[in-house]
């Protein structure tokens, strides 16, 4: 029991360097953590030592070591996530009678893990193990409007990193910004043909305790088949279902 607390700080600090998406300076760890800095280089010390967490002496930052990188993989292995989420896209399927999907963040891309779809549904284009620009999809943008600001600065350092299709999406760093706040002050996403025309998508993310996003669930529909009313309606399922994805990964009824 004695050791408990040092444990529980040690994975604070592997969760707090993971969150930032960049390594970070053991006094920035310290102040975040509420935690003396003594208290924090001895953890960082063991960390390394057994290579969850590896120093850049150079520029005086911790950042993530090989040793979370396989645990991330054994992770991926097992395919948790998609063990859990299973169930929750088969109901997502039955209650709005349209294709249902669950995407994760991999750089600036989203990755499909599943989807379900609906019966005499039209084929899409985002299969499983299919990569799109995380910003022209509705999936990549519930995930990153739900990112720490800094993160999202990481992966769009300026507008060379965003990618249009045919014509269409954010051009600038300054647009993607605007964009992800009104995402947030939504709480959905929405993507109107970017990705195939005339299907549009409605997406949420799926947050972890930490509020991180893990993961994105969403709906993709025939424009012409969904008015004001039925949006409304499939964004309140795919809250629904983001919210019990959420809740199965350990986030708090908020």
């Amino acid at each position: 029991m004695a050791n408990a607390p040092a444990a529980g700080h040690a994975l604070d600090v592997l969760a707090l360097i993971a969150r930032r998406g960049e390594p970070v300076p053991a006094a920035a760890i310290a102040r975040d953590l509420g935690l003396p800095r003594s208290t924090v280089y001895h953890l960082l010390g063991v960390l390394a030592d057994r290579g969850y967490v590896r120093h850049l002496p150079e520029e005086r930052r911790y950042g993530l070591g090989l040793a979370a990188y396989e645990l991330g993989s054994a992770y991926q292995r097992q395919a948790p996530l998609e063990r859990m989420a299973r169930g929750v896209m088969d109901r997502l399927v039955d209650t709005t009678g349209h294709s249902a999907h669950l995407a994760v963040l991999h750089g600036r891309d989203v990755l499909y893990v599943i989807e379900q779809r609906a019966p005499g549904r039209p084929h899409l284009v985002t299969d499983v193990g299919v990569r799109l620009p995380a910003a022209l999809t509705a999936s990549g943008m519930a995930m990153l409007a739900a990112l720490p600001a800094a993160q999202v600065r990481a992966l769009y350092p300026d507008r060379a990193a965003l990618v249009q299709r045919d014509g269409h999406g954010p051009t600038s760093t300054t647009q993607l910004r605007a964009q992800l706040q009104a995402v947030r002050q939504r709480g959905h996403a929405v993507e109107d043909g970017l990705v195939t025309d005339g299907l549009g998508s409605v997406a949420v993310a799926v947050l972890d305790h930490n509020d991180y996003p893990v993961a994105g669930v969403a709906v993709t529909y025939p424009q012409t088949d969904v008015d004001a009313a039925g949006t409304t309606r499939l964004v309140a399922a795919v809250r629904a279902a983001a919210a019990a994805l959420s809740a199965r990964l350990g986030r708090a009824h908020r």
